[in-house]
This record gives C-alpha cells, sequence and structure tokens, in this order.
C-alpha cells in the first residue's frame, strides 16, 4: 500500500490544480479532489480505471489486494492522463463562456 500511496501523492503533487491530498491507509486510498469528483471519475473510466465517488469531493480507490507493482503504475498513468483531461475540459469550458 506504501508504494501506491507514494505514486498517488507523486501524481497529486504534480496535479495541484486537480488533486488536493491522497488520504486512506494501505490500499484503500482516496483522492481529494478540486475539480468535482465525477469529472475525474469520467476522466478515469475512460482511461479503464474503475474508481467512485465518495463524500466530500473524494475520489475513492480500491484496487485488489492481490495488485502488483506493475498494475500500480498502470494505475498511476491512468491517473495523469486522467488529471490531463480533466484540465482540458475545464479550459474548455472556460473559453466557453
Amino acid at each position: 500500500g506504501l508504494h501506491f500511496k507514494q505514486k498517488l501523492a507523486m501524481v497529486a503533487d504534480e496535479n495541484s490544480d486537480i488533486i488536493e491530498m491522497v488520504r486512506g491507509e494501505g490500499l484503500m486510498l482516496g483522492l481529494k479532489c478540486k475539480c468535482t469528483n465525477t469529472e475525474l471519475v469520467s476522466a478515469l473510466l475512460d482511461q479503464r480505471v474503475l474508481s467512485v465517488g465518495a463524500g466530500d469531493n473524494v475520489v475513492r480507490l480500491l484496487p485488489p489486494l492481490t495488485i502488483d507493482n506493475t498494475h500500480i503504475d498502470q494505475a498511476v498513468e491512468a491517473l495523469s492522463a486522467a488529471c490531463a483531461a480533466v484540465r482540458v475540459a475545464e479550459k474548455a469550458k472556460e473559453s466557453a463562456k
């Protein structure tokens, strides 16, 4: 779980305009979002990562206990891509105003 949380924290630092913080213990982790959690859940689904919105604008990640570092790295890459997609969508919304 520590490897996953550290990787998520790196993505959160790189995408601080989208993700406010990583919280949770073990593999039961959540991403506190600055955007709406539904935007990030949708972008993650486009990247083929299942997640669910949780209370107070959090995206819950709950991978299987048998996950290995290769799959964690793939999920983290998908999260980075999802953050980029959310950023593009937010800029498009702003320019449409």
